[in-house]
Order: structure tokens, then C-alpha cells, then sequence
């Protein structure tokens, strides 16, 4: 094995113009993989982190209500019509206990309880129509992150604050400190100071957002005691329709993932994922098949040196071992090369870039680049490796 190794490095520096020239094409190669992959996946991160700022992972609810209706007759042809049933705002039967098991499943990691629905906000003359939302902040803010995006005040919600989104506070002309008398759907009204105004980043939820306490929301909604659906964050994001199912087989509840109704969103980050990784494999090909005809060329100008070499004893394994460590040397110098000037490509685009997203370089992306490099030399050094194995000691010193 030390021999192989030793006559491999023999041959890469006796022939210095094509090492450094196939050096180069695998590091120019490892350096478009890590480049293209921290981008895409910069990109998916940050697409990702402003859709589900605004909204939990996963949403728990109660069941749909079904129109009750006797089964169709066993003859003849069944004319009737059933209509949907309208689904009127209620709450979660038994939700302090659904609460408790939903905080034990395993990838979930954290859990709040919401009271959400219609109501009228009025400020003098001026009406908006609104969605209020009641929470308990502590655990809120560990599902959506409310309190980052505060404008003014701070995140205080009680028995007579609220939160307001700013372009509601713009309509109907508030500040803080400000009252706000806001009507629920079951009649019951009650006026409010504004403790804090926030921006979600999103038009609508900016203008109809208003966060208050959870029993103040319940009571203006006509749902005392009772919550209309429980928020939850994952681990892990994209194990939420996995969690989803598994809730609603273990509750009876509905349970709705993020990725069911961001079905687009998830379309677009599938092609992003299918487009780097079609990028990272026709890349790999290309630094594969540029190894392999360097190989190729090396094995023909060299036929004497292995005549010799298996003229004086050396077996096909030890020809072939040379030729395999041919292709991992330089499929791995190059790598290492080519993955410092990807990382320096990307740490270029965060310094100097539009400044649009963060790109990380995790370290696993730089070791994967340099192990699929590696590989893919020793795969493509293979047949070249098994041309020369097979060469007549003979032939190949008289003919050459």
C-alpha cells in the first residue's frame, strides 16, 4: 500500500502540467457545489423563515361539523342533496387536556392555546373589521416570535391592553396609550388601551391583527373558558405533516401543517432542492470525467513505466492501487481547494452582496463537497486503474 501511494505521488509530480490543470477543474467543481448548495439552501431558509414567522407550524382545531343525513336506500337512485353545514366559531372540547399530550409528543417544542374570530374595532367614527386573537404571551412567543416585531410599546396584553398592527394604528389614528372599544361577534364590547403596536411583515395581517389576553378574548367571542385552536411549533419543519398526522389520529382533532396550506410554497422549495441537487450532480459528472480522461492519458504515456514496474514484480492490485490513488489525490487536493474558495464565494456574497439573506456554510456542506470529490476520483480513476492492471509486462516494454 505505502509503495502504491509512493509511486502515485512519483507519477502526479512528474507530471506537473496535468496534475494542476485536473487539480483545478475539481476544485473549480467542489467550489460551484458548495457555492450553488449554501445559496439555495440560504435562500430556502430565509423563504421559509418569513413565511412561518406569522404562523405555527401546525394548527390544532376542532373537528369540522358534518351535515347528519340517513344513508342512501339500497335500490333505486338517490336524488337528495345534503348541504355543507356552516361552522360556527366554538372551541375545543377538553382542550387543557389535548394541551398535555400535545407537549409530550416527541419533535414538538412548544405549544399555545389561541382564541380566535371576528370582531369590530371603533375608534370614534371609524370602524374596521378585525380578527382578535387571544393568547397567553409567555407561551405564544415561543410559537410566533410577537415579541421581535414590536414597533412601539412593549408585548403586554391583560385585562384592558391590547396589541394593534401598525397599519390598523395608521387607519384609525392610534398611539400608544390610546383607547380602542372592540365589539365581538356575540354582541359583548369592552374598550381597550394600546400598550404596544407591531408589524407582522404582511399587509392584511398588519391591518387586522389584535392580540389580547386569552379570557378577555374569550369572553368578547362568547367562548368563556374555551380556546378555538392550539398553535405548535416543530423541531424540525419539515417533519410538521408527519407530527400533523399522527395528532389527528391520536385526538380526532383537525390538525393542518404548514406544509398543507403553503402547498405553493412547498412546490417552490422542492424545485429549488431538485435544481441544486441537478446542479451537484452534473458537476460531480463533469469533475468525474475529466479525472478519468486525464487517467486515461496518463496510463497511455506511462505503458513503459508499468511494463517495468510488473516486469519487476509488482501485481495488477499494486498497479491498480496506484492509479486509484492517482484519482483520490487529486480528487481531494482539488476539493479542499475548491471548497475554501466556495466558503470564501459565500463569506463575498454576505460581506459585498445585496444584503437580500443571510447564506451560512455549515460544515457538513464543506466535508460532503470534499468526500463526493474524493469519491468521485477514485470512481473515475477505476477503469484507467484497470487498463493499466491489465497491460502485458512484456508488450507494453517491447511496443513502447
Amino acid at each position: 500500500m505505502g509503495l502504491s501511494w509512493r509511486i502515485a505521488l512519483h507519477f502526479l509530480r512528474d507530471g506537473k502540467a496535468q496534475t494542476l490543470l485536473i487539480i483545478g477543474g475539481v476544485a473549480v467543481g467542489a467550489a460551484v457545489i458548495v457555492f450553488i448548495t449554501a445559496l439555495v439552501d440560504g435562500l430556502q431558509g430565509n423563504i421559509v423563515q418569513r413565511t412561518l414567522g406569522t404562523q405555527a407550524h401546525i394548527v390544532v382545531s376542532a373537528p369540522d361539523l358534518v351535515a347528519l343525513a340517513p344513508p342512501p336506500p339500497a335500490t333505486g337512485v338517490d336524488l337528495r342533496s345534503v348541504d355543507a353545514r356552516p361552522q360556527r366559531l366554538r372551541s375545543i372540547n377538553n382542550w387543557p387536556g389535548d394541551l398535555a399530550v400535545l407537549r409530550r409528543l416527541p419533535g414538538v417544542r412548544a405549544v399555545s392555546p389561541l382564541v380566535s374570530g371576528p370582531a369590530f374595532a371603533q375608534r370614534g367614527t371609524a370602524v374596521r373589521a378585525v380578527a382578535v386573537l387571544g393568547i397567553e404571551p409567555q407561551h405564544y412567543i415561543q410559537v410566533i416570535p410577537l415579541d421581535h416585531d414590536m414597533l412601539q410599546g412593549r408585548l403586554d396584553v391583560g385585562a384592558s391592553r391590547i396589541l394593534v398592527g401598525y397599519r390598523l394604528a395608521e387607519d384609525l389614528g392610534l398611539r400608544l396609550g390610546d383607547k380602542l372599544r372592540v365589539q365581538g361577534a356575540s354582541g359583548g364590547s369592552q374598550v381597550f388601551d394600546v400598550a404596544g403596536v407591531f408589524s407582522l411583515g404582511v399587509r392584511d395581517l398588519d391591518e387586522r391583527y389584535v392580540y389580547m389576553g386569552l379570557k378577555p378574548a374569550q369572553s368578547l367571542l362568547g367562548l368563556p373558558g374555551g380556546v378555538t385552536e392550539i398553535d405548535l411549533t416543530v423541531d424540525r419543519i419539515f417533519d410538521a405533516q408527519t407530527i400533523a398526522a399522527r395528532i389527528a389520529a391520536l385526538t380526532g382533532l383537525k390538525s393542518e401543517s404548514w406544509m398543507s396550506t403553503n402547498s405553493q410554497l412547498l412546490n417552490a422549495l422542492r424545485s429549488q432542492s431538485l435544481s441544486s441537487a441537478l446542479i451537484r450532480f452534473f458537476v460531480g459528472l463533469s469533475v468525474a470525467f475529466g479525472i478519468a480522461s486525464v487517467l486515461a492519458v496518463s496510463v497511455v504515456q506511462r505503458t513503459r513505466e508499468i511494463g517495468i514496474l510488473r516486469a519487476m514484480g509488482a501485481t495488477r492490485a499494486r498497479v491498480l492501487g496506484v492509479f486509484l490513488f492517482e484519482g483520490a489525490a487529486v480528487g481531494f487536493a482539488g476539493s479542499v481547494l475548491g471548497a475554501a474558495v466556495g466558503a470564501g464565494m459565500v463569506w463575498a456574497f454576505n460581506t459585498w452582496g445585496p444584503g437580500l439573506f443571510y447564506v451560512p456554510v455549515p460544515a457538513g456542506l464543506v466535508v460532503g463537497a470534499v468526500v463526493l470529490a474524493t469519491v468521485a476520483g477514485v470512481a473515475a480513476a477505476a477503469l484507467p486503474a484497470l487498463r493499466a492492471a491489465r497491460l502485458d509486462p512484456v508488450v507494453a516494454i517491447r511496443y513502447v
